[in-house]
């Protein structure tokens, strides 16, 4: 018998969640995020419900080949380029779009020569520093790939490092707007929290990321806020109820102790099942439909929630991209 524990993925809520991120960038190109195997919801999935998407974004190669083995036409891009020469002829095969951020990339290409013209992104750090072309090396990139003879089309790319913060994309933006002032060339700036916090930096593409699976990237303004639908729910059952007196423990090191009379409840769901190890007590589930908190430490195949004055036999809970591949996954059309 099988372990009572699904994950399942709303491809209607997927829909929905683009569209949202469509309307609020209305004159930008809306490019869906789908690395680390789209959060986990399954690249090839979110490719099928979003047929109509303007482009995607990923990281991975293999990923990318896939969606273009699955037919998927829409501009593909990978998000930190290429690693080594060789996978140049796949990306040009596949008519894959890729990111430039460092000189090793772009010496690479100027010397490699692939058999067909690129669609290279440059990335511009504007102040993330982790990928990127420092901002007095961004001109003189840019005429290299010019030069190189090698690209279809550029565009120039930043990632903000505070877009979902107080701090905002303003200095951001001013160094981009410095770097890359009277080129005439498309731009793409927003994630998904410059989206929706900072609008004046949509430029022509946005990317849309965390979003696109109903979560939301700040602390102060919820998914529902932002009027986004969760699109994965992890669902799994109680396997065991423990009535529990003052004074008892529960789990490992019994680190939670009951001050009264507690009933706990023992839910088919652990860490190798990609639910966080280290999320404290307290952390909010649903036990059908109620809202409760888990007691004690995460173990490898169980978790325990206190259900006191909950009548419950079925717990219900949301994740998004840790979910291991030993749980069984479906998809729905239902929101």
């Amino acid at each position: 018998m099988s372990r009572p524990i699904q994950a399942r993925v709303s491809l209607s809520a997927i829909r929905h969640n683009y569209w949202v991120a469509k309307r609020a960038a209305a004159r930008s190109k809306v490019f869906a995020v789908v690395k680390a195997n789209a959060y986990g919801h399954g690249i090839e999935r979110i490719a099928r419900a979003l047929p109509q998407a303007d482009g995607f974004a990923t990281l991975e190669l293999e990923g990318a080949i896939a969606l273009r083995e699955r037919n998927v036409v829409a501009p593909i891009l990978l998000l930190e380029g290429f690693f080594e020469p060789a996978e140049l002829r796949l990306i040009a095969s596949a008519s894959l779009a890729t990111v430039i951020h460092n000189e090793e990339q772009l010496r690479i290409l100027e010397t490699q020569k692939p058999d067909r013209l690129l669609d290279v992104w440059l990335k511009v750090n504007t102040g993330m520093n982790r990928l990127g072309i420092r901002l007095e090396h961004v001109r003189p990139a840019l005429e290299r790939l010019k030069l190189s003879g090698t690209t279809r089309s550029i565009t120039l790319m930043t990632h903000f490092a505070t877009a979902d913060g107080a701090e905002g994309v303003g200095e951001a933006m001013k160094r981009f707007d410095e770097a890359t002032r009277g080129i005439a060339l498309p731009r793409s700036l927003a994630n998904t929290a410059a989206i929706y916090a900072h609008p004046e930096s949509q430029a022509d593409i946005v990317r849309l990321g965390i979003g696109l699976y109903g979560a939301t990237p700040f602390a102060d303004r919820s998914a529902q806020m932002l009027g986004l639908k969760p699109a994965m729910t992890l669902s799994s059952k109680l396997i065991a109820i423990q009535e529990m007196k003052p004074g008892d423990s529960v789990g490992y090191g019994g680190e939670f102790k009951v001050d009264r009379p507690t009933r706990i409840g023992v839910v088919a769901c652990g860490y190798a099942d990609g639910y966080p190890r280290h999320a404290p007590s307290g952390t909010p589930m649903l036990v059908a439909g109620a809202r409760v908190k888990t007691a004690g430490r995460v173990s490898m195949d169980m978790l325990c929630v206190d259900l006191t004055g909950v009548p419950a036999a079925t717990v219900g809970y949301e994740l998004l991209c840790a979910v291991a591949p030993r749980v069984p996954m479906m998809e729905t059309d239902a929101a």
